[in-house]
């Protein structure tokens, strides 16, 4: 981007000042063939900063395209991820697993959730159905006093 603005100043100046120097001499009136070779100057510097220009945004077209095709190559990824899941799904639901393959799974991907560096995890209902069984439990054999052995009174 920065040769391009250098080939854009390059170019005012170029053309604004017909390819004299910034200093003001006076001069003689030149002769045609220092205007022809005044005039092939101007040129080619004008198509240099072309060139400089055309080649910068060439770079910026090319940086635009590879952008292009890696968010597409994303996309098409996370396409095929969804779709393998959904294939997934179907051969397992047209499989009509139980009710104890399903709790398995589910305790295999709450296990695989519970491995990684997660600051909460999610409990599946069945396992807090059975973790207030438990505390039920609990509560109450710490309050019903045991039976005493029938020789001890």
């Amino acid at each position: 981007m920065r040769k391009a603005c250098i080939a854009v100043l390059i170019l005012t100046a170029v053309l604004l000042c017909g390819c004299k120097g910034t200093e003001e001499k006076k001069e003689e009136p030149m002769t045609p063939a220092q205007i022809a070779q005044a005039e092939a100057e101007r040129e080619k510097k004008l198509e240099e900063a072309k060139k400089i220009a055309y080649q910068d945004l060439s770079t910026a077209s090319k940086e635009m395209q590879a952008k292009i095709l890696e968010a597409e190559a994303e996309a098409e990824a996370i396409l095929k991820v969804q779709q393998a899941t959904a294939d997934a799904i179907k051969l397992i639901n047209e499989a009509a697993p139980g009710e104890g393959v399903l709790k398995i799974k589910a305790l295999e991907a709450f296990q695989k959730a519970a491995d990684g560096r997660a600051t909460k995890i999610i409990i599946p209902s069945e396992l807090q159905g059975l973790a207030g069984l438990c505390a039920s439990a609990k509560s109450v054999f710490d309050t019903v006093e045991p039976n005493p052995p029938k020789g001890s009174k």
